[in-house]
């Protein structure tokens, strides 16, 4: 949903005064920013729903704190970056990732004597799960602050002074370590991977080695069946900060899922919406 600054104001200060209608127009307007960036942060969806709703219910019951001195979206940039930097009930906070890890897992895994396990579910489709799944997992290698940088420079493209003011740090210092985070990421897609560089790991040979090591289900593809979003509506200034662009093509948005939705609408329509009220 697209809305004017002057629009959006009217809805959040209708919102706070307690008209719910308003409230859950100002969520919605949100709720898709907010968790791809916690499916980014987290790398997985189910951990990214929870997440979501843990943040979408900050926004709800601190929405009166809200006086426009930002951009609304930028506030809830802050909102959100403060918990998933800190958020330890996911997957990879148990079992954390690094690039060794996943470059000596490449180099020497044995995918060759690893039996049929696709359940008649096409390689295909298979194999391009895998690879969502992969490049977004990858992030995981990032401790969670470069993993910040790296997600608001190159998915969300958030101009340097706005990330700076949400990060605590300055714009140059924001440039200089998303050119480098990015560089890493970059050099790391080269060396490994197949399917954006030149590296040996393609999707479709290790099918069979990502199913045993239940990295992908052939019974659960979040990636594959989940709704792609083209633009996300970030009301912010966008700036190009180096010429590898190309090299993160994977950086795909997508529509929260409607169980998200769900979850917003029943809050709204129970008990405890009155404790917004009181906020």
């Amino acid at each position: 949903m697209k809305f004017t600054n002057e629009e959006l104001w009217e809805f959040i200060q209708k919102a706070v005064s307690g008209d719910k209608e308003a409230l859950e127009t100002v969520i919605l307007s949100v709720q898709d920013l907010v968790f791809n960036l916690s499916l980014r942060m987290l790398g997985t969806f189910p951990d990214a729903e929870d997440a979501s709703q843990d943040i979408l219910l900050k926004i709800i019951t601190h929405l009166s704190s809200f006086k426009g001195e930002s951009s609304f979206s930028t506030w809830v940039f802050r909102i959100a970056v403060n918990h998933l930097k800190d958020y330890k009930k996911h997957m990879f906070a148990k079992f954390p990732l690094s690039f060794e890890f996943y470059g000596e897992d490449i180099q020497h895994a044995d995918i060759q004597n690893v039996p049929d396990l696709t359940q008649d579910v096409e390689r295909s489709i298979l194999a391009e799960e895998l690879k969502l799944s992969c490049t977004n997992v990858m992030l995981q290698c990032l401790d969670p602050e470069s993993r910040c940088i790296f997600i608001l420079g190159t998915m969300f493209r958030t101009d340097s002074r706005i990330a700076g003011d949400i990060l605590g740090i300055t714009p140059e210092a924001y440039r200089q370590r998303l050119s480098r985070i990015r560089r890493k990421m970059a050099d790391f897609l080269k060396e490994y991977c197949g399917e954006y560089g030149n590296g040996r790991c393609h999707c479709k040979d290790r099918v069979n080695y990502a199913i045993q090591n239940h990295r992908i289900n052939p019974h659960q593809l979040d990636f594959s069946t989940a709704v792609p979003k083209e633009l996300l509506e970030v009301k912010e200034a966008m700036e190009e900060i180096d010429d590898i662009s190309q090299e993160f093509s994977f950086c795909k948005t997508w529509q929260s899922p409607e169980s998200l939705k769900k979850f917003i609408k029943e809050f709204l329509n129970g008990t405890s919406f009155s404790v917004v009220g009181n906020a």
